[in-house]
């Protein structure tokens, strides 16, 4: 038996629904293959996001995207910070008013009926002086509900997620692998019908979070939740390839659809399978294909020249993964995944490290391989001041930015130039958030390389410190 709108259907000898008595018999994922024909629960059409700040031309975060959740799948929305997943989500559960497009569920516009979606979010967000039943209790008092009644419910939820006996204690008794399990308590107890996840494994720590995500796999897969689809925010691929049926992968600059993915393993998934590795595999290459499959819509902002966008990673960071790759096993060639196991690194700190290698010429990507240039090999074999002299080098050819702040001050009598100057010429291209952020890093870069030197106190660029 499944719900669509106010009306429960029968399916099969099933004779229980969950939202009549709380209670499930069946699996929405099982059903999926029999059911016929119907809308999607959630389908996004041609969204867009953008921001307006301090007249300067809109932050365009989301661009014409497009997503589809049917009932009986996990969906993963997987990319890196900035690519807008949050913010979509945030859209479907009707927390933010898209800037253009429409979400709809079940072939309603959002806007226009009351949906049922709960969101379990990456902090815990509880109320510190409320015990466990009352943290979960707190969204069916919002509805109305009577006290009987959401005591039931909340008791029911929390002996669901593995928490009976803890009904009584408060947050700061609890793990944060507990306090994650009240907030899923949280969500499930308003029997709702699409279950939205931001991030909700990325607060804990390694062990505590496979359990809770093999747990919550469990319950999905027994159909003991009152749930019918996930759509889950995630930075890890591993685990998007663990829980989901289809993981679409998002770009950035502005946030967009740039793939999709099926997985097709049968569940429960072995990360150590060769099939579940080669998913994997081809996920990181997808993630890391030409340029031009991933380059993003310009919106009015130059992504090249003075107003290229700079990751902010540390020059160690750098140097340590040229060292780990020019290193055994690797020598020169490493496959992105090995990588990310071996140093237990998400997607979100391994990409932006590897990109900053590739931006200054010190290493290529390509089909989820990173591969150090003949500039890379080198500085694997220099001393520091070796070093220092071939990153000077590559900033200086590879990065305009840092090249055109050199020129100014080596034109200059004083050898100095305040850096408020480039932020503006920054902000001409860019929001005053990205233009701080990106003079940051250059600034980050060259004192690393001692190509410039920079005055905190004074906010100015010098040439003191170059040798």
């Amino acid at each position: 038996m499944i719900v669509r709108g106010d009306a429960c259907i029968r399916i099969g000898a099933s004779p229980f629904c969950y939202r009549c008595i709380g209670v499930t018999t069946m699996t929405f994922s099982a059903l999926a293959p029999t059911l016929p024909a119907v809308a999607p629960l959630i389908e996004v059409r041609h969204l867009r996001q953008h921001y307006r700040k301090d007249g300067a031309a809109p932050l365009v975060v989301l661009d014409d995207v497009d997503l589809t959740l049917h009932a009986g799948e996990i969906v993963g929305l997987l990319g890196r910070s900035g690519s807008g997943k949050s913010t979509l989500l945030r859209a479907i559960a009707g927390l933010i008013q898209p800037s253009a497009g429409e979400v709809a569920f079940c072939g309603t516009p959002l806007s226009r009926a009351p949906a049922d979606i709960a969101m379990v979010f990456q902090s815990f967000a509880l109320f510190p002086w409320l015990t466990v039943l009352q943290n979960v209790e707190l969204g069916l008092e919002a509805r109305g509900v009577a006290a009987a009644q959401r005591r039931a419910r909340a008791l029911a939820a929390i002996d669901l997620i593995g928490l009976d006996g803890y009904e009584s204690a408060y947050p700061k008794e609890l793990s944060g692998g507990m306090r994650q399990r009240v907030g899923l308590a949280r969500a499930l107890v308003v029997q709702p019908r699409v279950l939205l996840m931001d991030e909700p494994f990325s607060a804990l720590d390694v062990l505590t979070a496979e359990t809770l995500r093999t747990d919550l796999l469990d319950l999905w897969s027994e159909g003991r939740m009152p749930i019918e689809a996930i759509l889950m925010v995630t930075h890890n691929i591993e685990e998007a390839v663990l829980m989901c049926d289809r993981i679409v992968i998002f770009g950035s600059n502005p946030g967009r659809v740039i793939d999709e993915i099926r997985v097709e393993l049968p569940r429960p998934r072995d990360r150590l399978d060769p099939a579940f590795r080669a998913q994997v595999d081809r996920i990181y290459a997808r993630m890391t294909g030409s340029p031009s499959a991933q380059a993003p819509r310009e919106s009015g902002a130059m992504r090249s020249g003075l107003a290229m966008q700079l990751p902010q990673v540390s020059s160690n960071l750098m140097a340590g993964l040229i060292e780990a790759v020019a290193a055994a096993p690797y020598r020169g060639r490493a496959d992105l995944p090995a990588l990310a196991a071996q140093w237990q690194m998400e997607v979100d700190e391994l990409f932006p490290i590897a990109e900053s290698l590739q931006l200054l010429g010190l290493a290529t990507l390509d089909d989820g391989d990173l591969h150090l240039s003949e500039a890379g090999l080198r500085f694997a074999g220099d001393d520091i001041d070796a070093r220092k002299r071939e990153f000077a080098r590559q900033l200086a050819a590879k990065v305009p930015l840092a090249a055109h702040i050199r020129r100014v001050l080596d034109e200059r009598a004083s050898h100095q130039a305040p850096a408020q100057r480039f932020r503006d010429e920054l902000e001409d291209h860019m929001s005053a958030e990205y233009a701080a952020a990106t003079l940051r890093a250059v600034t980050s870069w060259a004192r690393y390389a001692e190509y410039f030197a920079y005055d905190e106190q004074a906010d100015r660029f010098t040439l003191d410190n170059p040798s």
